[in-house]
């Protein structure tokens, strides 16, 4: 029985792991007009998925990367494939509820697009430079 359990957590450990792997994998990042330090995991989820504009009294619009390993991981956050996500958007145009985000093709050019406008937020590889933008914790 004990046995049992014990194969059971290693398995249970071994499907969150790659989720936990890949949120750490990414930073969000924000113009520093976003006054919040900050973001829960949730916040973050509404924002991009258009259900909510604004964190900590700022107004924010989302910022995709096209593709990519930082796309990915934060696809995993999100809960949604990139074909499911498209279609989403695709939906809220659609329906008049909302808007396709600006998508960029690069960490790179993520940085310097949330760098230079007010009320972006976006997402890059953890590692990646990204100077001029306020780095948001993930609750």
């Amino acid at each position: 029985m004990k046995s049992t359990h014990y194969l059971l957590m290693a398995a249970a450990a071994l499907l969150i792991a790659p989720l936990t792997m890949r949120a750490a994998d990414l930073k969000v990042i924000a113009n520093p007009s976003v006054s919040a330090s900050s973001i829960s995991a949730d916040d973050l989820r509404d924002v991009f998925l258009e259900n909510k504009d604004s964190v900590a009294g700022s107004h924010v619009d989302p910022v995709l990367e096209k593709g990519g390993a930082a796309h990915e991981a934060f696809l995993k956050v999100l809960g949604k494939s990139d074909a499911a996500l498209q279609t989403y958007y695709r939906s809220l145009v659609f329906s008049g509820k909302g808007s396709m985000p600006k998508t960029l093709t690069s960490d790179a050019e993520v940085a310097a697009f949330v760098a230079k406008t007010k009320g972006a937020i976006g997402y890059v590889s953890a590692d990646a430079s990204a100077p001029g933008t306020r780095v948001l914790e993930v609750k």
